[in-house]
């Protein structure tokens, strides 16, 4: 049966907010079956009987972000952590996409910062914060916002930082094809945005010269 997805616009960035009727499991196996048949094969031979109920599963897993709600992720916080009132980074936090304009991948890696208010929140769930927007059709600056807006809302901290950068297929397979190619993007907020020197710092020690 088809399911009516409403997905409202919260403080985490999130702005899946029209509802959309989501085909069930055969409707996107048949679409599979469809894209091979139009690709120029045989969806019934051997290699390929089995491809869309394949495929319909790994998306299941490409998509998970959709289901994902970012706020109970950063909802767990701790204000018991002593007089430390200097900056938090996490770096090199691996994560995959799809572009949403081509549906190809895109992968990179995400690094956050920020200075602690009254709270923290633990180191794992920064980084399911980038996973929940990224198993979604993105584009790069709309996740780099998204992240930046979920730590920033939720935490309320005194600054927030991340720096994205991936690798777009769409750009390596196809087009220019300009393999090695990588795109940086950045969002700053609170004094990351206001001080040029926080920025300066946060770059120098995600780039690990410090």
């Amino acid at each position: 049966m088809d399911a009516l997805l409403n997905r409202p616009a919260n403080a985490t960035g999130d702005d899946t907010s029209k509802q959309v009727v989501r085909p069930d499991r055969a409707a996107a196996e048949a679409a599979v079956r469809t894209l091979i048949a139009w690709a120029g094969d045989n969806p019934d031979r051997e290699g390929l009987s089995d491809t869309p109920r394949r495929v319909a599963a790994i998306f299941e897993d490409f998509f998970a972000g959709y289901e994902q709600d970012v706020g109970s992720l950063l909802g767990r916080t701790f204000g018991d952590f002593g007089h430390y009132d200097d900056m938090v980074l996490v770096r090199d936090v691996p994560f995959y996409s799809h572009c949403e304009h081509h549906m190809v991948p895109f992968v990179g890696k995400a690094h956050i910062a920020y200075y602690p208010a009254d709270r923290v929140v633990g180191l794992s769930k920064l980084a399911r914060v980038v996973d929940a927007y990224a198993r979604r059709l993105q584009t790069q600056e709309r996740l780099t916002d998204q992240v930046v807006t979920a730590i920033d809302e939720t935490l309320k901290p005194r600054g927030v930082a991340v720096m994205i950068e991936a690798e777009h297929q769409c750009m390596t397979l196809r087009g220019v094809e300009k393999h090695g190619a990588s795109t940086v993007t950045t969002q700053f907020r609170g004094v990351f945005r206001d001080d040029p020197s926080e920025q300066l710092r946060f770059l120098t020690l995600v780039r690990g010269r410090v």
